[in-house]
């Protein structure tokens, strides 16, 4: 009993419960407002802010990884019961039912069709249109739930929560292996930027 009791009080101190995690979600998509921000940038000049562009995808992956995992714990919890959960209720239904399903999906195929084309080296073809596709979808789906959630992402970031330290950690943590893992791939990203700028070359004469 005694070990049990002194578990839950170290989740408590490290999780913060459902207030913890819906700090650590809004840290979370702090982050990934900024990230997509930079790749959204980078597609005003694909031509030549290819590489850029793949780096900043690759670095988001954990980061967005990050992200689904701290949503979905708090759909398992409320599934499953838990009284925190519960009483904080379920997102709105039209979240639940349109607007969440087609940012996971969409996500999972636009991160999926971009790290498909670096490693296939691929400039065209229907694997970059799946890509431009997902695109679309994603930013339609991505600027509905940004709308309806940005004024609450406020006051959690300014709470003073047990665990918040351990949050941005987790946070810093999965930017710091996006950063390894895209500059792991920056080899294969600048052979795609070399491609596209050679077959620009050549359409241009």
């Amino acid at each position: 009993m005694i070990g049990r009791e002194k578990g839950l009080s170290l989740t408590r101190r490290f999780g913060g419960g459902s207030d913890g995690n819906e700090q650590l979600t809004a840290i979370v998509a702090t982050l990934l407002l900024v990230l997509f921000a930079v790749e959204g940038a980078t597609l005003l000049n694909m031509h030549s802010l290819l590489t850029m562009h793949a780096f900043v995808g690759m670095l988001l992956i954990p980061v967005v990884a990050l992200k689904l995992a701290s949503t979905g714990w708090r759909g398992l919890r409320y599934y499953l019961g838990d009284g925190e959960y519960v009483r904080r209720g379920p997102p709105h239904m039209a979240v639940r039912v349109l607007v969440a399903p087609v940012i996971v999906v969409s996500t999972v195929v636009l991160l999926a069709s971009g790290v498909a084309l670096l490693a296939l080296d691929q400039t065209r073809g229907a694997l970059v249109g799946l890509h431009q596709a997902s695109f679309v979808v994603w930013l339609g789906a991505m600027s509905l739930h940004v709308l309806m959630r940005v004024f609450r992402m406020l006051p959690s970031l300014r709470r003073q929560l047990a665990g918040t330290a351990f949050r941005l950690g987790l946070v810093g943590a999965s930017l710091a292996a996006g950063l390894v893992l895209a500059t792991l791939t920056l080899p294969a990203a600048d052979r795609l930027q070399d491609h596209l700028s050679a077959s620009v070359g050549i359409d241009a004469r």
